[in-house]
């Protein structure tokens, strides 16, 4: 009897395999890399109901991260600050400005329009609700803002500049010497380590940066823990 199927279907099933194999390959690979915090969180800079300027505000104007973000250093979340700090100022400095309306909105009952309604910052920085992260051990232990926030002095636009990714924690727990500084330097966003060894290096018997983060360390008993448990409450 004659051979029904042509000699080439021989080779069919591999050809199909290697099909599936190469994108199943290829789906893994895309995964890896375009689902990632790295990916995914890095950049993100959404538009804000006021166009509220960091570079103006702090480095231009010298406001202290506390005056706004006031629970920072006392609680375990950064707090938004509410229209009332806002107002403190702008009931007296740029008041005519129409980027400020809805600030005038929820403040000033003579204002047309008003409603009280708080204003609805937009979030730029939520680790998942199954990450436990505490502001306060973390800022009263000589991690400043700008390690995880990047130079938010320089920012006319806030935007994620670093992934905040499990492995992005790791790295720093396991090495917290790299990022550490003395707790009045904190939240000094200008902060330089080798000004920093010049400055403090008599004091705490250091020359280098890396051993100034090592003397911090040893000095505060910082033993970041790097198990499951230390987020995952």
């Amino acid at each position: 009897m004659a051979n029904f199927f042509p000699r080439w279907t021989n080779l069919l099933p591999f050809k199909i395999a290697f099909c599936v194999l190469s994108l199943g390959a290829g789906v893994g690979l895309a995964f890896t890399y375009y689902a990632t915090p790295k990916t995914l969180n890095v950049g993100y800079q959404p538009s804000q109901p006021i166009p509220f300027s960091h570079k103006i505000h702090v480095d231009q104007v010298g406001l202290d991260c506390r005056y706004c973000h006031s629970f920072v250093d006392v609680s375990g979340h950064s707090n938004v600050p509410t229209g009332n700090t806002c107002w403190n100022c702008h009931q007296h400095v740029q008041k005519d400005s129409p980027k400020l309306a809805p600030l005038h909105r929820e403040m000033d009952v003579n204002y047309p329009g008003y409603d009280g309604k708080p204003i609805q910052w937009v979030r730029i920085h939520k680790s998942p609700d199954y990450v436990y992260f505490n502001h306060s051990a973390h800022v009263n232990r000589g991690i400043s803002c700008q390690s995880c926030h990047g130079r938010i002095d320089q920012m006319e636009v806030v935007y994620q500049a670093e992934n905040h990714s499990m492995g992005w924690c790791l790295e720093c727990h396991r090495e917290p010497e790299k990022n550490l500084r003395p707790l009045e330097e904190v939240f000094n966003l200008k902060y330089d380590a080798h000004q920093a060894v010049e400055k403090y290096g008599k004091e705490l018997g250091v020359t280098t940066t890396e051993e100034l983060g090592l003397k911090l360390k040893d000095k505060w008993q910082v033993k970041p823990k790097t198990s499951c448990a230390t987020c995952h409450h």
